[in-house]
């Protein structure tokens, strides 16, 4: 029989939701673009809640105020340019002149 090893974990806080902690929901609006913009990443997408660290009511009102600044066009639907937009456009012209 071999000797027991008992690993040591280590404990990780999970970050706390910054609008449980100040109380403040009042902030979550669709007029308050730079705040909203710390949640879309460099593609123009929504980060998930596991990434910014809000809990799940949060989350939610963080994304349906997101949605209602891109529709009112406060916000980008996608993101500007980008090495993407190239490759995109490199594809387009290949397949054209098949």
């Amino acid at each position: 029989m071999g000797k027991k090893v008992i690993k040591k974990r280590m404990m990780v806080s999970r970050r706390k939701c910054l609008f449980c902690t100040k109380e403040d929901e009042a902030s979550i609006d669709y007029k308050n673009v730079p705040l909203l913009a710390k949640y879309i990443n460099a593609k123009g997408r929504i980060t998930s809640r596991r990434i910014n660290g809000n809990c799940a009511r949060h989350q939610r009102r963080v994304s349906l105020q997101i949605k209602r600044a891109r529709f009112l066009a406060l916000l980008p639907y996608l993101a500007q340019g980008g090495v993407g937009s190239r490759d995109r456009d490199r594809d387009r012209d290949r397949d054209r002149d098949r």
